[in-house]
């Protein structure tokens, strides 16, 4: 997958886990399927800027603070 997909992916599960929430927290949160969430993290796969909200909102911050500089 993309680079950017891998650091979104990347951006993403740091803050999981600084918020201590497993993947399983943040799929039930965020209404996503759980290897959803770890396809995410791992760049495997593109989300939509709907997804993006979702986690961000899930992980109760701004979705500009997930993207990739």
């Amino acid at each position: 997958m993309s680079n950017i997909a891998k650091k979104l992916g990347k951006k993403i599960k740091l803050t999981r886990v600084d918020k201590e929430m497993s993947q399983s927290d943040l799929s039930q949160a965020a209404n996503i399927d759980s290897s959803h969430i770890g396809k995410i993290e791992r760049g495997e796969i593109n989300i939509t800027v709907i997804t993006l909200f979702r986690i961000a909102e899930a992980l109760r911050c701004s979705p500009k603070i997930l993207l990739p500089e």
